[in-house]
């Protein structure tokens, strides 16, 4: 199905990991001094670096952290602890450096880059910020579509230029964050028609509802999704019927690093939700997804299995923003400088494991 010049030029240029690249990388790995194995998860997460890089020792030199922020019409349901403004002021908290992922991204030595996809607010112009204002918030999908078939396909293709651009920098590596009260109740919502679950298992409390509130929460948006059949198996049409502003944009991003072979480290719930529809939109892009971490929202975990992937950390952490992708930099990082920095057994003059000997570790 054509989207659009750019979106199905990204959506063509996206490929399987190079396989030659990761034979050679499994083939080092085993030549390095350690037993096979032992670096456990390390190992295959150098693997698949080795094939989205088509490199069989991977470099990352320079990170950043995408953060797409955006309102919601649904939060005229009470579905949110915490009131619309909240989205504005926390931009601009990011701005000045002063939140929880400015101080992870700091300490990882990251970039960050705030696009401003749909905030209901006007922003004032700022260097750090990047306007691209689709809409001031999502229509309330509780009463109809969250946008319309033209702005779910602009949401995609400022992602997939912005990832170029950073990519154009010469970014190796991309996490995801997102800022948007209201957009829990937009994640459940897409992760239950994607998955096929039910919103009582794909909706949590969010910013933290009340019992009361999260009963609610669910209503809605069993509400919204009868009312708005979207396809569970177009991306575009969940996006365009359930999604955010800000949700649509990081599909984009993800779309634009897997066809520039770059890895994305996808966050928690908001940015697994993204991902789910950049999956349905290319089921290829999931080979070119790295998830950070576990979130306590349980839709996650219904997402990242519908996927077929497993988050680095579980950290028992609910902030979104990007801090979760943020911490787990690092791992990815360690993960090729072991495939390519460790010295092989020759190269270290140590014995190897003796032939038919059980393996032992050190």
């Amino acid at each position: 199905m054509a989207i659009s010049t750019l979106i199905d030029q990204t959506i063509a240029g996206i490929t399987t990991l190079d396989e030659i690249s990761m034979d050679s990388a499994r083939s080092r790995q085993d030549t390095l001094t350690k037993p096979l194995g032992s670096l456990g998860r390390l190992e295959a997460l150098s693997v698949q670096l080795a094939g989205i890089f088509a490199n069989p020792t991977p470099e990352i030199r320079r990170k950043c952290v995408m953060i797409a922020a955006g309102d919601h019409g649904v939060v005229a349901e009470g579905v949110s602890a915490y009131p619309q403004e909240v989205t504005p002021q926390m931009v601009l908290n990011f701005l000045s450096g002063g939140a929880a992922i400015n101080v992870l991204a700091r300490h990882v030595s990251s970039e960050i880059v705030v696009i401003d996809a749909g905030v209901a607010a006007d922003l004032e112009p700022h260097p750090r910020l990047t306007s691209e204002k689709i809409g001031k918030g999502t229509n309330n999908f509780a009463v109809g579509p969250a946008m319309t078939n033209q702005q779910a396909i602009q949401c995609l293709e400022v992602g997939i230029k912005a990832a170029t651009g950073e990519i154009g920098l010469g970014t190796d590596l991309i996490a995801c964050g997102e800022m948007g009260i209201g957009n829990t109740t937009s994640s459940s919502a897409i992760t239950a028609v994607i998955t096929g679950s039910d919103p009582n298992i794909t909706t949590g409390r969010g910013t933290g509802l009340e019992d009361e509130g999260l009963s609610n929460k669910i209503e809605v948006i069993r509400r919204a999704i009868k009312l708005n059949n979207a396809d569970p198996s177009d991306g575009l049409d969940v996006l365009t019927k359930l999604g955010g502003f800000e949700i649509g944009v990081l599909s984009g991003i993800m779309l634009g690093a897997a066809a520039n072979h770059k890895p994305v480290l996808v966050d928690g719930f908001i940015s697994g939700a993204a991902a789910l529809i950049a999956w349905r939109l290319s089921p290829l892009a999931v080979n070119y997804f790295i998830s950070a971490h576990r979130s306590v929202e349980p839709g996650h975990s219904v997402g990242l299995e519908a996927m077929g992937i497993s988050p680095i950390l579980s950290m028992d952490m609910r902030l979104g923003e990007g801090t979760g992708a943020a911490l787990a930099m690092p791992i990815v990082e360690a993960a090729a400088k072991c495939l390519s920095q460790m010295a092989t057994f020759a190269q270290a003059g140590v014995s190897e494991r003796n032939e038919g000997d059980d393996e032992v570790s050190n």
